[in-house]
């Protein structure tokens, strides 16, 4: 064959296009989406058959179903509730008790262990060598002993530890500490502490916005309102203004009556146990996180703030916390999750969370299906909540790549 008998131009292979993809089981592609198709129908195949047999045994036993039993009397008596609640009243609103002493509980200690746990994080980097040493010698000594174990601890010295109510404690007038808790004077029935109230909630939010408006005007001007004096004002100042403007409210004191105290409001030997176990267990982790996210900020970031002459305080609020956010709040949402989840604890010291409630319906109706599915539906909507907020927190002060 001749040069002239070539074709004139060699065409290059065209590269598979669309086309070129094909239902073949050897297809990498294909594999992976029969595997998870075929695990999807043995998670539904499982979970049939656990249903079928489940709901086989209770018609069996002649176990009622359903959730129908929320709307019985509940026929018992809950010591601590943020409504009112009696015997009378359906599981479903002891249900709804139960939660919301779950949320109290929950909410008052992620507020008091992160405190506890910025100032353990900020001791333990402290130049002062007793304060490092006890800060250290507290986050290694609490986070070694089980949260229930310290439960227990607390609950016996506040039950055992204090006297009895004819013998309580009196710190401040009005004030009783014994083993029938801590007895405070408390708002009484007067339409003041409504408004009070509104304005308290009030001030809140103007302090937020203010503060938001403060930020903008500092990143665009450079100059900044004092927020301290502000926020005090209209949180402190306002409700303190409308109570002395209303002729101040009604206070109902405590009174011993008897074996016990009259009026008041109680924070009881539970609460204050659960609550005392889960800020010191908690804080001592948060601890340890603000301590790594502290040392997360490069040492120049402090060499330029002192050579700014930003005093020690100065330098820890507006230099270094402010970075080492980034890295603490991802482990300290889990901090937070764990402290929800914690409290769950309760029931083994008395205290009335939703576990506790929970586990009494059970033991009445003896719908236990119902029962730990609401337990369990409960914490997962809370948990998803609460991680919900703190990844938009997070989003908030992440650094934005470019």
């Amino acid at each position: 064959m001749t040069d002239r008998q070539a074709p004139a131009s060699t065409k290059a292979a065209a590269p598979p296009g669309p086309a070129a993809f094909h239902l073949s089981i050897n297809n990498p592609v294909v594999r992976a989406i029969l595997w998870q198709i075929v695990l999807g129908l043995a998670v539904v195949l499982v979970g049939w058959f656990l249903v079928g047999n489940t709901m086989d045994n209770l018609a069996r036993l002649s176990i009622a179903s359903g959730f129908g039993f929320l709307d019985r009397e509940a026929g018992f008596q809950i010591g601590e509730s943020l409504v009112e609640f009696g015997p009378q009243d359906h599981y479903s609103t002891a249900f709804l008790v139960g939660i919301l002493n779950t949320l109290k509980i929950s909410g008052i200690g992620i507020v008091l262990a992160t405190v506890l746990g910025v100032v353990l994080g900020v001791a333990r980097l402290s130049s002062n060598w007793l304060v490092a040493r006890i800060a250290s010698f507290y986050v290694e000594t609490v986070r070694n002993v089980p949260l229930l174990l310290q439960l227990f601890l607390w609950y016996a010295l506040l039950t055992e530890g204090l006297p009895g109510p004819r013998q309580a404690f009196e710190p401040l007038p009005g004030i009783f500490l014994s083993n029938r808790g801590l007895k405070l004077p408390a708002p009484a029935d007067d339409p003041i502490w409504a408004w009070v109230a509104a304005i308290f909630g009030l001030g809140i939010i103007l302090t937020l916005v203010i503060a938001a408006w403060n930020n903008k005007r500092q990143a665009t001007t450079g100059k900044r309102l004092p927020m301290l004096p502000i926020g005090s004002g209209l949180i402190v100042g306002l409700p303190l203004l409308v109570l002395l403007a209303g002729g101040g409210g009604a206070i109902d004191m405590p009174v011993l009556q008897g074996f016990n105290f009259r009026g008041g409001m109680t924070l009881s030997p539970e609460f204050a146990a659960l609550l005392f176990g889960l800020v010191i267990y908690t804080a001592a982790f948060i601890g340890e996180i603000v301590r790594s996210g502290i040392l997360a900020v490069p040492r120049g970031q402090t060499e330029a703030a002192t050579a700014l002459g930003l005093t020690r305080a100065q330098l820890l609020r507006l230099v270094i916390l402010p970075q080492a956010l980034r890295v603490i709040i991802p482990p300290t949402t889990s901090q937070y999750l764990n402290l929800t989840k914690n409290s769950s604890l309760a029931v083994a010291i008395g205290y009335p969370d939703f576990v506790s409630i929970a586990n009494t319906t059970i033991n009445q109706t003896g719908q236990a299906v119902e029962g730990v599915l609401s337990i369990m539906a409960a914490y997962l909507i809370i948990s998803l909540s609460l991680s919900f907020l703190m990844n938009w927190y997070n989003s908030r002060v992440a650094l934005v790549e470019r």
